[in-house]
């Protein structure tokens, strides 16, 4: 299993991440997507850290006019300035994007930024593109991601990050996902540190990405709002929504942003150490600034892992490919809006996908492999529910957007029997899906697991014709195969079959066992 590995024991942000991929192998072309979008460009270049070379990676204003104006030219290739020889020798900060998004706050000051100062002129009549552009909210940032014409599995995952930094922000603020409104988060600069990542990691097409913990640093930065410590409040919040690991330390300055943090929540697993890896590439990207015994640089090391079935580092806070569904639950690869598509019996969901972005399946998830899909997965304890309020779940839930229903009896407290109910459904259904689920059940909460992801096998239908006594029956059978086409599993619809046996009078599994075996043949 090809394994990417993040090194966040010096912090993390949008930069630095991009620049680590681009020096463990990816390559910078792949970034074009954003440049010919927006009115920026890459600049990448190399420093020195405290004896490591590092790469760095800027994104500048492409001024193509040179008229000063940040307007963009209709999609024109800007190209990567700096690919063929733009080597940047200053030193990055580590702070890029500065994307405390709270609303309002954009005038956020870092002190620290001891060595690149904002607003200096690039080569080329390229300006920093720290801030610039317009300020979006997390709707328009989720159209121009669209419009970017990105990959599926890069659009998915560049929508995950700034859906989750979006549900930090309003999280902090009080406020709504949608009326959520991203100041430096939704600028032109911030939109091309997460998608140009999601880019890059894609590039380096590797089977599973992981993160140690992160630093934040230490201290305090002034916000409109005021002093606050570090790490910032958005920070916070998004590790407690990913399963982030944070420390402080080890210096006395803000090393993660929120920006950066999203991006590994967004795509990696937490785990307490490097895993067992037989190392093939690595690299460093470099922050801004530079810390007299620490170098401010993130490593990102690519090779494959020595023992596939190896899951002890994993931390069992984080469950981010948490196998948590059934054998029937598989759901289907395909893509869509809606709550689930239609359904085939009682075998689990039938996955319309329906995100909201209407694109949350990664189909290219390595060689043989089954299919990442991100989920929301919400539980609650009944100790008092009536048993037809139980039966009722499946299908009045199931309305309401969510994708599987699982009840398991339990013993709560005091010794008394109750259920576990637990939900799975795509995170843009979440909110709708547990007030449903509060008020069909009574029950005064509804928590969110930490699973982000499952792990679902591609899925298509075929229909065997069966002749039975010279008449034919059409049943409807399900395949489960892996990315690479390798079939593992082959159901009948239960539906179809009882009602193929109801009007001949055979045994329900025979005609199961007949029609499967009609697509085996």
């Amino acid at each position: 299993m090809q394994t990417l590995a993040f090194d966040g024991r010096t912090g993390a942000a949008g930069d630095m991440i991009c620049a680590g991929l681009i020096a463990a192998g990816a390559d910078p072309d792949v970034l074009a997507p954003v440049e010919e979008a927006l009115p920026v460009a890459y600049e990448v270049g190399t420093t020195t850290k405290n004896g490591i070379r590092a790469t760095t990676v800027d994104v500048v204003l492409d001024d193509s006019d040179g008229d000063g104006s940040a307007v963009a030219d209709g999609g024109e290739d800007h190209g990567h300035a700096g690919h063929a020889g733009h080597d940047h020798s200053h030193a990055h900060a580590d702070d890029e994007e500065h994307h405390h998004d709270h609303a309002g706050d954009d005038d956020h000051d870092h002190a620290g930024d001891d060595d690149h100062a904002d607003g200096h002129d690039h080569a080329d009549g390229h300006d920093h593109a720290e801030g610039a552009g317009v300020h979006r909210t997390y709707p328009e940032v989720v159209e121009v991601v669209e419009a970017m014409g990105l990959p599926q599995s890069v659009e998915a995952d560049a929508l995950d990050v700034f859906e989750l930094l979006g549900e930090a922000e309003a999280a902090v603020h009080g406020t709504d996902l949608a009326e959520t409104h991203f100041h430096e988060v939704g600028a032109d600069d911030a939109i091309a540190d997460v998608v140009g990542a999601c880019l890059l990691l894609h590039d380096l097409d590797v089977d599973r990405v992981v993160t140690t913990p992160l630093a934040t640093g230490g201290g305090e930065v002034e916000m409109s709002h005021g002093v606050y410590p570090v790490p910032t409040p958005a920070v916070v919040e998004v590790a407690e929504r990913a399963g982030l690991t944070l420390h402080g330390g080890p210096v006395e300055s803000e090393l993660l942003t929120p920006t950066g943090a999203a991006i590994l929540g967004g795509v990696a697993e937490q785990v307490t150490a490097l895993p067992s890896l037989t190392v093939e590439a690595s690299g460093y990207g470099a922050g801004r600034k530079s810390f007299p015994e620490h170098p401010n640089v993130i490593r990102v090391t690519r090779g494959e892992s020595v023992d596939e079935g190896d899951e002890d580092a994993v931390e069992g806070g984080h469950d981010g490919h948490e196998h948590e569904h059934g054998e029937h639950e598989h759901g289907h690869g395909g893509h869509g809006h809606g709550h689930g598509g239609h359904e085939h019996g009682g075998g689990g969901d039938h996955g319309g996908h329906g995100h909201g972005h209407g694109h949350d399946t990664h189909a290219d998830s390595g060689d043989g492999s089954l299919v990442r899909d991100d989920v929301a997965v919400l539980e609650t304890n009944l100790d008092d529910a009536a048993p037809e309020v139980l039966g009722g779940l499946q299908e009045t839930l199931k309305k309401a957007g969510a994708l599987d229903v699982t009840i398991v009896p339990t013993t709560m407290k005091k010794a008394r029997p109750g259920h576990l109910v637990k939900v799975i459904c795509k995170p843009g259904d979440a909110k709708a899906v547990a007030e449903r689920f509060a008020r069909e059940t009574g029950t005064l909460g509804v928590r969110e697991a930490g699973a982000r992801h499952r792990w679902i096998a591609e899925r298509e239908f075929e229909t065997a014709t069966l002749e039975i006594d010279g008449r034919e029956f059409d049943v409807e059978v399900k395949i489960a195969s892996t990315t690479e086409g390798e079939v593992y599993d082959v159901s009948a619809e239960y539906d179809d079959a009882a009602s193929v046996a109801a009007e001949t009078g055979l045994a329900i599994r025979d005609v199961i066992r007949r029609a499967e075996n009609a697509v085996h043949e």
